[in-house]
């Protein structure tokens, strides 16, 4: 399984549309659009899982800069948070 990264997501967007998008592209077992815990409001980028990473990767380059919602969507691999900290003891 692979967790992709969506960027620039319309306030519009949904977790059905994006999930459709991805899907044309093969499986597809989770969308979450990031909301701020106060408000409630769309943060602006979620997360899509595909079950497949060659499907994943076929995602990721058809769809990052097209158009979702009326914006340009920037669609790369998730990293984990964790990763790009630098550990000092």
């Amino acid at each position: 399984m692979k967790k992709i990264h969506v960027g620039n997501l319309s306030v519009e967007a949904t977790e059905q549309g994006i999930g459709a998008a991805f899907a044309a592209f093969g499986t597809v077992q989770g969308v979450s659009i990031i909301r701020d815990r106060h408000t409630g409001a769309a943060r602006g980028f979620g997360f899509v899982e595909m079950e497949k990473s060659d499907e994943a990767d076929t995602a990721i380059a058809a769809l990052n800069g097209t158009l979702l919602d009326g914006r340009s969507v920037a669609v790369s691999e998730a990293h984990s948070r964790g990763s790009d900290l630098i550990r000092m003891s």
